[in-house]
């Protein structure tokens, strides 16, 4: 029989000698939490993957890509997204969407020239450029979230309601923790100081 590295974590009590006398205990646990946060991570990437096909399957009837979807999804959020003065800016789009400028540029073109939103200029600021959904742009919106909820419900439909709020809630956890691990600025240890 084939056994994985996590069967063999888990076969084996912590403190365990090896043949050689070796201790094994905290270097089993520590490969078997490293085996599980990388199947973890091979898991999500096939979920991720799998969930973005088929909502990409679903909204090409509409002639939207998930990128788009996405765009809009974060507009329609926006305080005030009705308003020229309080929609969102074209740069803090992208920043939302943790892409660069151009690439927000080349999303929001598609998106006018659908019809789903219309620049406006910002008030306060010549150079800036608001974006406005349109009405045929909320009305996309409220497509793109029946389609999110039925590749969602087709998904995770065999998973149990307690099971999707533990996954939600350790993907926040993970993510907040990750995002201040990141935010932090980088401190540099001064002259002489021990590493």
């Amino acid at each position: 029989m084939t056994t994985t590295p996590t069967d063999d974590a888990a076969s084996s009590s912590p403190g365990t000698s090896t043949p050689d006398g070796a201790e094994q205990g905290s270097t089993e646990q520590g490969t078997a939490e490293q085996d599980t946060a990388a199947e973890l991570a091979d898991a999500m990437t096939r979920a991720i993957k799998r969930i973005r096909r088929l909502t990409s399957e679903r909204l090409e009837p509409y002639g939207i890509t998930p990128g788009q979807g996405r765009a809009l999804r974060t507009l329609a959020h926006a305080p005030g997204c009705e308003l020229p003065d309080r929609a969102m800016r074209l740069s803090d789009l992208a920043d939302r969407l943790h892409i660069a400028p151009r690439s927000a540029t080349t999303v929001v073109d598609a998106l006018e020239e659908a019809g789903l939103v219309e620049r406006s200029p910002d008030p306060a600021d010549r150079r800036a450029v608001r974006i406005l959904l349109t009405e045929a742009g909320r009305s996309a919106v409220e497509r793109i979230g029946q389609v999110r909820y039925e590749v969602s419900q087709e998904y995770f439909g065999a998973v149990s309601p307690a099971d999707q709020d533990a996954l939600l809630r350790a993907l926040r956890s993970a993510e907040a923790a990750y995002a201040a691990t990141t935010a932090a600025p980088r401190r540099t240890a001064p002259p002489g100081a021990a590493r």
